[in-house]
């Protein structure tokens, strides 16, 4: 029952960022004026429906609640361009605003739960367990059990990934000054650290745990853990809220850092996850704690703003690019062309995310 209830959650965080989403394609093309055949959610088959008598829009909700969709008159091509309110019949600047909205819906939405969690309970900052004891030449460069890193080589603590950027390139002996709450106060320690930092990727947090020289333990089952975590802490009322925001961009960053590190090949194809994969872990976080639930949900939130106004084909950030060119050479790429463009890269996409969910359980 637990795994079930934890699925449900995953499910419900899903449709609510994806619901949210097109809600925000809605609010724009109903403030300017197009006109909108359906609003759904869900895909597949209807279990409701309900059209306005008024404007003649509809309104469903569908079986399958991993997706929804707001469907503009004339959006898909050329059909329905005979209506002065059609998709392609408005100015391009304006369908700008349409595609950009739906991104945006989710940012702020994301952003208002990160708000509402560091209020509630606090920012999650990393927390050493305890230190592997060292030779002499380390007693007074080291971190201490319990402390909580909030900056390091001036770089501000959100992320594992932050500290590994920030630590990126240092060598064994070299000495990182260090910002961590320790008893509760504020104070600045100079950290050496015990191995070299040539990471490759976001992913090597063992190598910086061995860099910082954190310690290890073995748990109920017999393997070795680091001994860190993340614990809560509460600052004050406006630096509470400055954090809330920049919580909001390390995590669009590292977006794009993971993004470049498979373009490089820095990080390979299996580090990704599909829709499975998504719910799989999603579950696992949401079922922790509400803290965990609102946590989860702002990553996904975050995720899918960033990774929709990509220039990918089916994606809002390409369907931007093709109003940027209408606007600036005033003349649209043929629809047609625009529309097996998009319909290419939906394949491509929904076969990607195929491939990297059985990678995972290969």
């Amino acid at each position: 029952m637990h795994t079930v209830f934890a699925v449900i959650l995953a499910i419900v965080i899903l449709l609510i960022m994806i619901t949210v989403h097109e809600f925000g394609h809605y609010l724009a093309g109903k403030a300017l004026k197009f006109k909108i055949n359906e609003f759904a959610i869900g895909f597949g088959p209807k279990l409701f429906r309900r059209v306005s008598k008024k404007n003649g829009e509809a309104f469903s909700v569908r079986l399958l609640p991993l997706g929804g969709f707001c469907a503009f008159e004339g959006e898909e091509g050329e059909d329905g361009e005979a209506h002065p309110d059609s998709f392609n019949k408005k100015a391009p600047w304006k369908r700008i605003i349409v595609l950009v909205a739906g991104p945006l819906m989710n940012y702020v939405l994301a952003l208002l739960l990160i708000i509402i969690s560091q209020f509630s309970f606090g920012q999650m900052l990393f927390k050493v367990g305890s230190v592997t004891p060292a030779d002499e030449s380390y007693a007074q460069y080291s971190l201490c059990a319990d402390d909580l890193i909030v900056n390091a080589d001036g770089k501000g603590i959100y992320l594992t990934t932050d500290l590994i950027y920030a630590l990126k390139g240092k060598s064994e002996g070299d000495t990182v000054e260090m910002k961590v709450l320790r008893g509760g106060e504020k104070i600045t320690v100079e950290v050496k650290l015990r191995t070299d930092c040539d990471f490759k990727n976001s992913e090597e947090a063992g190598k910086l745990f061995r860099a910082l020289g954190i310690g290890t333990y073995i748990d109920g089952d017999g393997v070795a853990r680091w001994d860190c975590a993340y614990e809560s802490h509460r600052f004050g009322f406006f630096e509470t809220l400055g954090r809330s925001f920049m919580y909001s961009f390390k995590i669009a960053g590292t977006i794009f850092r993971v993004l470049g590190e498979l373009l490089t090949g820095h990080l390979g194809i299996s580090s990704m996850g599909g829709p499975v994969t998504t719910i799989k872990l999603t579950s696992e976080v949401a079922a922790q704690s509400f803290q965990s639930f609102l946590e989860i949900a702002t990553y996904i939130g975050v995720n899918l703003a960033v990774f929709n106004l990509l220039p990918i084909p089916a994606l809002d950030g390409s369907k931007v690019i093709f109003c940027l060119i209408e606007w600036i050479f005033r003349k649209p790429v043929p629809r047609k062309v625009e529309a097996v463009i998009h319909a290419v890269g939906f394949f491509l996409i929904l076969g990607f995310a195929v491939l990297v969910d059985i990678l995972q359980f290969i």
